[in-house]
Protein backbone atom coordinates (compact mmCIF):
# COMPACT_ATOMS: atom_id res chain seq x y z
CA UNK A 1 0.00 0.00 0.00
CA UNK A 2 1.21 3.47 -0.80
CA UNK A 3 1.09 5.86 2.14
CA UNK A 4 2.61 9.23 1.54
CA UNK A 5 5.24 9.85 4.18
CA UNK A 6 6.04 13.17 5.77
CA UNK A 7 9.27 13.50 7.71
CA UNK A 8 7.64 15.90 10.15
CA UNK A 9 4.80 13.54 11.05
CA UNK A 10 5.37 10.67 13.43
CA UNK A 11 3.11 7.63 13.12
CA UNK A 12 0.47 7.43 15.84
CA UNK A 13 1.30 3.78 16.43
CA UNK A 14 2.57 0.78 14.52
CA UNK A 15 -0.89 -0.13 13.28
CA UNK A 16 -0.20 1.73 10.02
CA UNK A 17 2.10 -1.03 8.79
CA UNK A 18 -0.76 -3.52 9.03
CA UNK A 19 -3.25 -1.48 7.01
CA UNK A 20 -4.83 -3.52 4.23
CA UNK A 21 -3.98 -2.88 0.62
CA UNK A 22 -6.95 -1.31 -1.12
CA UNK A 23 -5.90 -0.32 -4.62
CA UNK A 24 -7.99 1.53 -7.18
CA UNK A 25 -8.91 -1.80 -8.72
CA UNK A 26 -9.84 -3.30 -5.34
CA UNK A 27 -11.93 -0.30 -4.36
CA UNK A 28 -13.64 -0.30 -7.76
CA UNK A 29 -14.51 -3.98 -7.38
CA UNK A 30 -15.78 -3.40 -3.83
CA UNK A 31 -17.98 -0.48 -4.85
CA UNK A 32 -19.26 -2.12 -8.03
CA UNK A 33 -20.30 -5.27 -6.18
CA UNK A 34 -21.33 -3.82 -2.84
CA UNK A 35 -22.94 -0.47 -3.56
CA UNK A 36 -26.02 -0.88 -5.68
CA UNK A 37 -26.90 2.81 -5.81
CA UNK A 38 -23.41 3.77 -6.96
CA UNK A 39 -23.56 1.16 -9.69
CA UNK A 40 -26.59 3.05 -11.00
CA UNK A 41 -24.71 6.34 -10.90
CA UNK A 42 -21.49 5.95 -12.94
CA UNK A 43 -20.30 9.46 -12.13
CA UNK A 44 -20.32 8.61 -8.40
CA UNK A 45 -18.60 5.29 -8.98
CA UNK A 46 -15.94 7.04 -11.03
CA UNK A 47 -15.49 9.60 -8.25
CA UNK A 48 -14.81 6.79 -5.77
CA UNK A 49 -11.87 5.37 -7.73
CA UNK A 50 -10.48 8.12 -9.94
CA UNK A 51 -10.64 11.18 -7.71
CA UNK A 52 -9.37 12.13 -4.29
CA UNK A 53 -11.27 10.58 -1.39
CA UNK A 54 -12.17 13.09 1.32
CA UNK A 55 -14.12 12.81 4.55
CA UNK A 56 -16.27 15.62 5.92
CA UNK A 57 -17.52 15.10 9.46
CA UNK A 58 -18.33 16.85 12.74
CA UNK A 59 -17.43 15.31 16.09
CA UNK A 60 -20.44 16.04 18.30
CA UNK A 61 -18.39 15.69 21.51
CA UNK A 62 -15.36 17.83 20.70
CA UNK A 63 -17.11 20.29 18.39
CA UNK A 64 -14.40 19.75 15.77
CA UNK A 65 -15.38 19.73 12.10
CA UNK A 66 -12.89 18.22 9.69
CA UNK A 67 -12.73 17.98 5.92
CA UNK A 68 -9.66 16.04 4.81
CA UNK A 69 -8.46 14.19 1.71
CA UNK A 70 -7.04 10.87 2.92
CA UNK A 71 -6.46 9.02 -0.37
CA UNK A 72 -5.48 10.12 -3.86
CA UNK A 73 -5.08 8.09 -7.06
CA UNK A 74 -1.42 9.12 -7.22
CA UNK A 75 -0.38 8.76 -3.57
CA UNK A 76 -2.72 6.13 -2.16
CA UNK A 77 -3.49 6.48 1.54
CA UNK A 78 -1.97 9.57 3.13
CA UNK A 79 -0.42 8.85 6.53
CA UNK A 80 -0.65 12.44 7.78
CA UNK A 81 -4.32 12.76 6.84
CA UNK A 82 -5.24 9.44 8.43
CA UNK A 83 -3.46 10.61 11.58
CA UNK A 84 -5.44 13.87 11.58
CA UNK A 85 -8.70 12.00 11.03
CA UNK A 86 -7.85 9.59 13.85
CA UNK A 87 -7.08 12.49 16.18
CA UNK A 88 -10.43 14.11 15.33
CA UNK A 89 -12.08 10.75 16.14
CA UNK A 90 -10.14 10.23 19.38
CA UNK A 91 -11.62 9.13 22.70
CA UNK A 92 -12.92 12.51 23.82
CA UNK A 93 -12.95 11.43 27.47
CA UNK A 94 -9.18 11.03 27.75
CA UNK A 95 -7.75 12.16 24.36
CA UNK A 96 -6.35 8.70 23.62
CA UNK A 97 -5.88 8.01 19.90
CA UNK A 98 -5.75 4.88 17.79
CA UNK A 99 -5.19 4.88 14.05
CA UNK A 100 -8.49 4.18 12.27
CA UNK A 101 -9.01 1.24 9.95
CA UNK A 102 -8.91 2.55 6.38
CA UNK A 103 -11.66 0.10 5.41
CA UNK A 104 -13.97 1.97 7.77
CA UNK A 105 -12.86 5.33 6.36
CA UNK A 106 -13.67 4.01 2.89
CA UNK A 107 -17.11 2.89 4.11
CA UNK A 108 -17.78 6.37 5.48
CA UNK A 109 -16.57 7.92 2.21
CA UNK A 110 -18.83 5.62 0.17
CA UNK A 111 -21.75 6.48 2.45
CA UNK A 112 -21.15 10.19 1.86
CA UNK A 113 -21.13 9.57 -1.90
CA UNK A 114 -24.24 7.44 -1.75
CA UNK A 115 -26.20 10.11 0.14
CA UNK A 116 -24.65 13.00 -1.84
CA UNK A 117 -23.99 14.81 1.43
CA UNK A 118 -23.08 18.47 1.25
CA UNK A 119 -22.98 18.90 5.01
CA UNK A 120 -20.75 17.11 7.50
CA UNK A 121 -21.96 13.81 8.84
CA UNK A 122 -22.13 13.92 12.64
CA UNK A 123 -20.07 11.40 14.58
CA UNK A 124 -21.46 10.69 18.03
CA UNK A 125 -19.16 7.83 18.98
CA UNK A 126 -15.78 6.97 17.51
CA UNK A 127 -12.68 5.48 19.13
CA UNK A 128 -13.07 4.28 22.71
CA UNK A 129 -10.09 3.37 24.84
CA UNK A 130 -10.42 0.08 26.76
CA UNK A 131 -10.89 2.08 29.98
CA UNK A 132 -13.72 4.12 28.50
CA UNK A 133 -15.39 1.06 27.01
CA UNK A 134 -15.19 -0.68 30.40
CA UNK A 135 -16.87 2.24 32.15
CA UNK A 136 -19.61 2.42 29.54
CA UNK A 137 -20.16 -1.33 29.83
CA UNK A 138 -20.61 -1.04 33.61
CA UNK A 139 -23.47 1.39 32.99
CA UNK A 140 -24.99 -0.39 30.00
CA UNK A 141 -24.62 -4.10 29.32
CA UNK A 142 -25.51 -3.53 25.65
CA UNK A 143 -22.01 -2.07 25.21
CA UNK A 144 -19.97 -4.90 23.68
CA UNK A 145 -17.01 -6.22 25.65
CA UNK A 146 -14.92 -6.50 22.47
CA UNK A 147 -16.42 -3.45 20.78
CA UNK A 148 -15.14 -2.49 17.36
CA UNK A 149 -14.95 1.05 18.76
CA UNK A 150 -11.98 -0.11 20.87
CA UNK A 151 -10.24 -1.29 17.70
CA UNK A 152 -10.90 2.02 15.86
CA UNK A 153 -13.07 0.06 13.45
CA UNK A 154 -16.49 1.57 14.28
CA UNK A 155 -18.41 4.84 14.21
CA UNK A 156 -21.87 5.87 15.36
CA UNK A 157 -23.19 8.53 12.99
CA UNK A 158 -26.22 10.64 12.19
CA UNK A 159 -27.16 13.26 9.63
CA UNK A 160 -28.49 16.56 10.98
CA UNK A 161 -32.06 17.06 9.78
CA UNK A 162 -31.86 13.69 8.03
CA UNK A 163 -33.90 10.58 8.66
CA UNK A 164 -31.99 7.87 10.45
CA UNK A 165 -33.93 5.23 8.47
CA UNK A 166 -32.47 6.56 5.20
CA UNK A 167 -28.99 6.56 6.70
CA UNK A 168 -29.43 2.96 7.84
CA UNK A 169 -30.72 1.87 4.45
CA UNK A 170 -27.80 3.55 2.69
CA UNK A 171 -25.29 1.95 5.07
CA UNK A 172 -26.79 -1.51 4.51
CA UNK A 173 -26.72 -1.05 0.75
CA UNK A 174 -22.93 -0.77 0.91
CA UNK A 175 -22.78 -4.50 1.66
CA UNK A 176 -19.73 -3.99 3.87
CA UNK A 177 -19.22 -4.37 7.60
CA UNK A 178 -21.75 -4.18 10.40
CA UNK A 179 -24.72 -1.81 10.48
CA UNK A 180 -26.75 -1.20 13.62
CA UNK A 181 -29.98 0.79 13.40
CA UNK A 182 -30.92 2.77 16.53
CA UNK A 183 -33.96 4.92 15.65
CA UNK A 184 -34.81 5.86 19.25
CA UNK A 185 -31.31 7.19 19.81
CA UNK A 186 -31.20 8.67 16.29
CA UNK A 187 -27.96 7.12 15.06
CA UNK A 188 -26.55 4.35 12.91
CA UNK A 189 -23.54 2.24 13.87
CA UNK A 190 -21.13 1.25 11.10
CA UNK A 191 -18.05 -0.92 11.46
CA UNK A 192 -15.52 -2.70 9.27
CA UNK A 193 -16.08 -6.11 10.82
CA UNK A 194 -18.03 -8.96 9.16
CA UNK A 195 -21.19 -8.07 7.24
CA UNK A 196 -24.19 -8.19 9.62
CA UNK A 197 -27.23 -6.07 10.50
CA UNK A 198 -29.19 -5.45 13.67
CA UNK A 199 -31.59 -2.98 15.27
Amino acid sequence: MKIRKNAGIQPIDEQTDGLPELSRRGFFKWTAVGIGALALAPNLLEASVMRDRALFFHNAHTGQTLRRVYWTPRDGYIREAIGEISWALRDHRNDQVKLFDVKLLDQLYALQLQLRLRQPIHVISAYRSPATNGKLRQRNRRVALNSYHVRAMALDVRIPEGRVSELSQAARSLGAGGVGYYPRSNFVHIDSGPVRYWS
